[in-house]
């Protein structure tokens, strides 16, 4: 009877991808080789038109379907901003702003992309409707008032007065209902865990997530200042005393003009010249493709190599088929690094991370595959997106160089790990759970029916001391500090990219851009030379996408190989042979800081 559910799930599958995804992969390789042979020209006078009011990730996805996603990327609407600034046809940009909170380093950095947009003289204009107090709107609002003119509609309400986080504790829950939350931490500031395990938050949780709370709206208040060309002291004093209706936001300079969107796009239009068009950055990046150079004459390469995630051993990728989720496979993001090291072209590395950790051990593999690189002479600068604490910190602590947002959330040098002991919860339903152990006292060690013993907590304990000791044996050397000092700034606190510059942890606030300019640098690559970019990991093909899609049955992955041998397509029968279930090992130890949804 298995064997017949799991003939009838593949027979399922294989109906599905030939009568509906087969039909999708066919006119996209239509459309992209239609798009290779003849790109459409942009209009004479364009306005680019981004809107931010959907989700954003940190980098371009490889899947070749998330086309079909309308989420954007940070880097690609930089690297599209940076070729519309030379596009001679783009007269203007219309942002459409969020209206509740983004991530505070995706907003530094697109900010920074518009700051350069501007200096070439092209008109910046923001739309709103409305900032609501959710997540960092503060960002939200710095972002759109770097634009030359900042728009709200008339029923919108500016409420952007601040910086708030919540935080939900099950440490009462859990207790009430027999749970028991057996975790160890290293040290006091790794505090991922203690929503699990507390009430309230600890003295050092409170005191680490008030401190880049307090650093990101200062840092967002200086930059809304310098834009508007107002006092920080007076700016803070206005924001904190919000709400504001449209006309009194006007009227305190907080924002430029008061009209519906139409209305901006009609003005914005004018600006730009007789028959502008408005083009979306969708539509406008399918013109152009990714930035594959900068300047002319370009003789040398640099590697750009991305890992945005959760950290995790293996392979694949498990986000959704027409999604952009993302997770980093060491095997993955290691093979990458190594392929920039063959590459004799590539003079440097670009590494952006955006990670809010993860496993340890698949956080060395990475790290010795960036220590290879400089092995092999070629120097390695990291970028830092929203985040790049823990394991993602790890992954980056030996690079030559670090750059970092001034609101990236970074460091959380730590560990934690353990288990939730189920047992008791479950037997107050007439649940019993019991355990049977074949070996050694720890065998056992993380059955959910009950928590530690004290042999099994003493051999946990001293391997959250092993993983913590090595971490920061990492951080000590690659930031050449002693492990004194590497301790104490780590013990797992959080720090924002200008917090980590002040202590050692950053070398310099910025974002790709300057960390391609650093590698250039490092690379001895001529100011005047132009350079070639090569992007790792290589974007997975339509049959790749399947694979990891229908990873979870071998039964669809048989169909699937099935199709591909029909089809003629040695590629795809390759791929899916490479097909098979994987699931998480299960670890005792973790390497992750907390993730605050912005």
């Amino acid at each position: 009877m298995k064997q017949f559910f799991l003939t009838m799930l593949g027979v399922f599958a294989g109906l599905v991808v030939f009568f509906i995804i087969l039909p999708v992969v066919g006119l996209m390789l239509l459309v992209g080789a239609a798009a290779s042979t003849s790109k459409p020209s942009t209009p004479a006078h364009t306005v680019l038109e981004l809107d931010l009011r959907q989700g954003l990730t940190d980098q371009v996805p490889t899947n070749p379907f998330a086309m079909l996603d309308s989420s954007q990327s940070v880097l690609g609407v930089i690297d599209t901003l940076a070729q519309a600034e030379r596009d001679t046809n783009v007269k203007a940009l219309l942002i459409r702003a969020p209206e509740g909170g983004m991530t505070p380093a995706y907003a530094d950095e697109i900010r920074q992309a518009v700051q350069r947009f501007r200096k070439t003289g092209k008109l910046v204009v923001a739309h709103s409707q409305g900032f609501a107090p959710s997540g960092v709107v503060m960002s939200s609002y710095m972002l759109a008032a770097s634009a030359d003119e900042l728009w709200m509609q008339n029923t919108s309400s500016f409420q952007a007065t601040g910086v708030s986080m919540d935080s939900m504790f099950l440490g009462r829950a859990a207790e009430k209902y027999g749970v028991k939350a057996d975790f160890e931490q290293r040290y006091e500031y790794k505090n991922a865990v203690n929503e699990f395990t507390q009430s309230d938050f600890t003295p050092a949780h409170r005191e680490a997530m008030t401190a880049w709370m307090n650093s990101i709206y200062t840092s967002v208040l200086s930059v809304v200042a310098t834009d508007r060309k107002q006092d920080p002291v007076a700016l803070k004093a206005v924001i904190e005393a919000g709400p504001y209706t449209p006309e009194q936001a006007l009227q305190l300079k907080l924002i430029d003009k008061i009209g519906q969107v139409e209305e901006a796009e009609a003005y914005v239009k004018e600006k730009a010249g007789k028959d502008a068009k408005i083009v979306s950055f969708g539509e406008y990046g399918s013109m152009k493709g990714m930035r594959s150079s900068m300047g002319s004459g370009a003789k040398s390469s640099i590697a750009i190599v991305g890992g945005e995630g959760a950290i995790m051993t293996g392979r694949g990728n498990s986000g959704s088929l027409f999604g952009s989720g993302s997770e980093i496979r060491s095997d993955d993001l290691a093979r990458a690094l190594y392929q920039a090291i063959e590459d004799k072209d590539v003079k440097a590395i670009v590494f952006r991370v955006s990670s809010p950790g993860g496993s340890p051990d698949a956080s060395e593999q990475i790290l010795a595959a960036l220590r290879a690189a400089k092995k092999a002479g070629k120097p390695v600068v990291v970028s830092m997106g929203g985040y790049a604490a823990s394991g993602g910190y790890w992954i980056s602590s030996e690079a030559d160089w670090i750059v970092a947002q001034p609101s990236t959330l970074t460091g959380s040098i730590g560990v934690y790990g353990g288990k939730f002991a189920i047992g008791e919860a479950l037997g107050r339903f007439g649940i019993d759970t019991r355990n049977l152990t074949v070996g050694g006292d720890y065998a056992d060690a993380f059955s959910s029916a009950s928590g530690f013993d004290q042999g099994q907590r003493a051999a946990f304990s001293a391997s959250m001391d092993r993983i913590y000791a090595q971490f920061i044996e990492r951080v000590a050397r690659g930031r050449k500090l002693t492990p004194e000092r590497a301790h104490e700034i780590a013990k797992g606190r959080v720090w924002t990219g200008m917090q980590a510059k002040e202590i050692g942890l950053v070398d310099q606030l910025g974002g790709l851009h300057e960390a391609i300019n650093k590698a250039r640098q490092l690379a001895e690559i001529p100011s005047a030379e132009g350079v070639r970019f090569k992007y790792y990991p290589t974007p997975q093909t339509p049959w790749e996408a399947l694979a990891s899609a229908f990873g979870a049955s071998g039964q669809a992955a048989s169909t699937l190989v099935r199709i591909g041998q029909v089809l003629g397509d040695p590629a795809a029968v390759a791929v899916m042979e490479r097909v098979r279930t994987e699931q998480m090992r299960t670890q005792g130890a973790a390497v992750l800081a907390e993730q605050p949804a912005f």
